[in-house]
């Protein structure tokens, strides 16, 4: 049996490969232009209850047909936006700058028709201004302000003026002075609210950003170890090669055949110099230089099967407890990559609780998971608030807790998940949990074929 150090197979079917990093795209820019595209809505609602109250309450004339016209166009616009947004995920700075455009420009022609500069809502345009400074490159930016700034230019020398005087003595009172009020509370409301949201967004994609440079630091770290373990590889093979043949030798000499416990000896090193040269093998291969022995196709049952014979042949002293509770078996090819991580979790576990190691596979939904359960003293709180972090090690020796990082990051490559926990009555727990999409064969058809 073949062990392997690889990060990770290539996923199969049922799901999109990842990216190096395992993540593909940023959703940023959709997530602000859906919240435009709800402003916008807010905007059409807050025309029309605005053109109302203004017409029937105060009973001051509007261009209602044009002013209607507009708000259709705006509708129009918005709906066009949603369509775009079902069509293609992706958002650029320049479409954020066009959709502000759009709203200065509907903005503009509603304050034309009512009143021009005179008009108090044509503070609004500072929501716009705003929104482009959180939104929008700061080109972009400077560009909305300087077309506000000749849109509000534009309404003092154009406009049809309104029969609405300031009345400023009269305070409250003034129809002039409650539309200040209201366009001024409307614009704070709004700030606060959308502007939290875009805030919210570009924090979501700054932990990304974090996530993804985290990941791809720990990819470097993997392909190093690698390039370590390989040479390292290339220079084992030979002396190991070389005990191997003596001790093939020894085992047809007189001194060894008529003495059992030697012999018993002998065999036990055989088995450790072959687990090594499986090692040896299995760093080779992940670096591309197999040894001559091709993927096998078997069975998920088998495939455990077997990888816990093997475990427990080179590990003569282990009590490990095996439940194979998989169910229904499915095809798989024999994978290096998931023989070592299952390797290195039962390993850990017999360190930790030499006498008692418990290995059981399950089928859950449309996954494999397998726990590994051990009467061991746990782990520290500070390791599992840092899984599979490299050299987060509870056994105090240089270079430790390499075993989990390369658990969790074959998982993780995978589409799976690790996850571990200390148990109340003693003892830790690790999951390991894998799609069947990505390590069977023809999963999808055999399972989803019907559908």
């Amino acid at each position: 049996m073949t062990t392997s150090l690889k990060p990770a197979a290539a996923p199969r079917r049922g799901r999109p490969p990842p990216t190096s990093a395992g993540y593909v795209g940023d959703n940023t820019g959709r997530r602000n232009m859906h919240v435009l595209i709800q402003l916008r809505w807010l905007a059409v609602l807050g025309q029309v209850a605005t053109i109302s109250v203004v017409h029937s309450v105060f009973g001051i004339p509007l261009p209602l047909d044009a002013m209607l016209v507009v708000l259709l166009v705006l509708v129009a616009f918005n709906v066009a936006s949603v369509l775009r947004l079902r069509i293609r995920r992706e958002v650029a700075n320049f479409e954020l700058m066009a959709a502000l455009l759009v709203d200065v420009a509907m903005l503009t022609v509603q304050l034309y028709l009512s009143g021009g500069a005179t008009n108090p809502f044509v503070f609004l345009y500072l929501l716009q201004v705003s929104l482009a400074a959180v939104l929008l490159k700061p080109w972009s930016t400077w560009a909305i302000v300087v077309v506000t700034a000749l849109c509000f230019a534009g309404l003092t020398l154009t406009g049809i003026p309104l029969a609405l005087p300031p009345d400023h003595n009269e305070g409250l009172g003034s129809p002039y002075i409650q539309g200040m009020l209201i366009c001024f509370a409307l614009n704070a409301a709004l700030l606060v609210i959308f502007i939290t949201r875009i805030n919210q967004n570009l924090r979501r994609r700054d932990a990304r950003l974090a996530d993804l440079r985290q990941r791809a630091a720990e990819e470097e770290h993997i392909v190093r170890m690698g390039l370590l373990a390989s040479g390292a590889a290339h220079e084992l093979g030979t002396p190991l090669s070389t005990l191997a043949v003596i001790l093939g030798d020894w085992r047809r000499m007189p001194p060894f055949t008529r003495d059992p416990e030697l012999m018993q000896e002998l065999v036990e090193m055989q088995a450790q110099v072959q687990r090594c040269k499986s090692i040896v093998s299995g760093i080779l291969l992940s670096a591309g230089e197999a040894r001559g022995e091709a993927p096998v196709q078997t069975t998920v049952r088998t495939f455990l099967d077997d990888l816990v014979a093997q475990w427990q042949a080179t590990r003569p002293g282990a009590r490990l407890h095996y439940h194979n509770d998989f169910g229904q078996d499915l095809l798989m090819v024999s994978d290096s990559a998931i023989k070592q991580m299952i390797g290195n979790v039962l390993d850990n576990a017999l360190e930790a609780s030499p006498d008692w190691v418990q290995l059981r596979a399950e089928r859950a939904d449309d996954g494999l998971r397998i726990t590994v359960t051990d009467r061991g003293p746990g782990f520290d709180p500070g390791m599992l608030k840092q899984l599979g972090k490299p050299y987060q090690s509870s056994k105090g020796r240089p270079g430790g807790g390499l075993g989990l990082f390369l658990v969790v990051n074959v998982a993780r490559t995978l589409g799976g998940h690790v996850g571990a926990q200390n148990l109340p009555e003693g003892g830790a727990k690790v999951v390991l949990t894998l799609p069947l999409s990505a390590i069977t064969l023809d999963f999808t058809e055999e399972e989803h074929g019907e559908s």
